[in-house]
């Protein structure tokens, strides 16, 4: 389904695939010889998204573009299935594999790998070439690469990257403070897809 969103109407290759049952919403561009296949959302909250050429969306993958971080996407990249992508860039010839989530303003270097189920988190970079282990958590400027029972570590690293402020735009400072005002702030921008046209349905 191809949607209008906020005014913008997604600009897709004649080239490119785009799945019957995948979602396509607003600002979004597809370059040539891509592939968004069935289930993958890709949605403009926002902020833009940019997919280069021959990149390849499976199966009930998820891409984000926010007002703060838009997504950006380079060429030859392969994004796997159930992967979750939120604000940040990919550069060329990168693959994501099944279940692997980056994060608001994480950047990954070309010829890098996030394996099954890995994560690169907010603010971290991957320098070209990296590989994130099944499981395991990239995290920091540039990131280290940990594995999940190093929770000391994790979080002396990420509490300065200040995940609230970063996603929400938002200090946190009590989880009963900060989370009502999140879902309202968050439930207001969705409120604007009340306004949203279908331009196209399979």
């Amino acid at each position: 389904m191809i949607i209008e969103h906020d005014g913008a109407a997604p600009q897709i290759d004649p080239s490119a695939y785009v799945a019957p049952n995948a979602v396509i919403s607003g600002n979004v561009t597809i370059g040539a010889g891509s592939r968004i296949l069935f289930g993958a959302v890709l949605t403009s909250e926002g902020g833009p998204i940019a997919i280069g050429g021959n990149c390849i969306v499976m199966e009930n993958a998820l891409i984000r573009g926010t007002a703060r971080h838009p997504a950006r996407i380079g060429n030859n990249v392969l994004l796997g299935p159930r992967s979750c992508l939120s604000g940040c860039t990919i550069e060329d010839n990168v693959f994501v594999a099944t279940g692997a989530t980056v994060f608001n303003g994480a950047k990954i270097g070309s010829g890098s790998m996030v394996r099954i189920n890995g994560v690169v988190h907010i603010r971290s970079t991957l320098p070209p070439g990296s590989v994130v282990p099944i499981g395991w958590i990239a995290v920091g400027d540039p990131a280290e690469i940990l594995p999940p029972h190093e929770r000391e570590r994790y979080w002396s690293l990420m509490e300065p990257l200040d995940f609230t402020r970063t996603v929400f735009g938002l200090e946190r400072t009590e989880p009963d403070d900060w989370i009502p005002k999140m879902t309202a702030r968050y439930g207001k921008a969705l409120a604007k897809h009340e306004g949203d046209r279908v331009i196209h349905r399979a």
